[in-house]
């Protein structure tokens, strides 16, 4: 069995304040409970609405965070889904094309960031596994990296990028 390097999911604590949405939930959250606390005129239901729809996206957020798993090891990453039903996909090493990593200046503040892996591997063959708010993600993206050129060397894999000629036919050199 391979050692495990690295399991992570993403945070949530980070979302909240390392995004406009989770920054903006906060914000709902603590105005109505402002409100609340300071009956600040007759808002009637409204502040009570807004604390409880803060909270159903902080519980959104989490059933989402708490769904998602990543294990990542010498030779895959694998990606387990899901509470009830679980679903657990594995993405070998040395198949991984491309992997990118996107954060916005307030992700960079919460040092969270999206890494995004292209593969040929059957779980990306039709889309790009993204995942997001990781914790650490630039250091976990040059991890995986180097993990990918690890793996490809132990199995003696090359990557070989073939252009195709967008007019079919051949160049004549005029």
């Amino acid at each position: 069995m391979d050692n495990e390097r690295d399991v992570f999911r993403p945070s949530l604590g980070r979302w909240l304040w390392g995004t406009l949405a989770g920054l903006g939930t906060l914000a709902l959250g603590v105005a109505g409970i402002a409100i609340l606390v300071g009956a600040a005129g007759n808002w009637g239901p409204w502040p009570l609405l807004l604390t409880l729809l803060a909270v159903l996206i902080v519980l959104a957020k989490w059933l989402q965070v708490a769904s998602v798993r990543y294990e990542l090891d010498a030779n895959r990453l694998k990606v387990r889904r899901g509470i009830i039903m679980k679903s657990i996909d594995e993405i070998e090493l040395y198949r991984v094309k491309d992997v990118r990593m996107n954060f916005s200046l307030l992700n960079q503040i919460a040092g969270i960031g999206s890494i995004t892996i292209t593969s040929s591997d059957e779980t990306t063959r039709n889309g790009h596994l993204v995942m997001p708010y990781v914790p650490h993600a630039e250091h976990r993206r040059e991890e995986i990296r180097r993990l990918v050129d690890a793996a490809r060397e132990r199995r003696g894999v090359r990557e070989l990028d073939m252009a195709h000629d967008h007019f079919g036919g051949a160049s004549t050199g005029d």
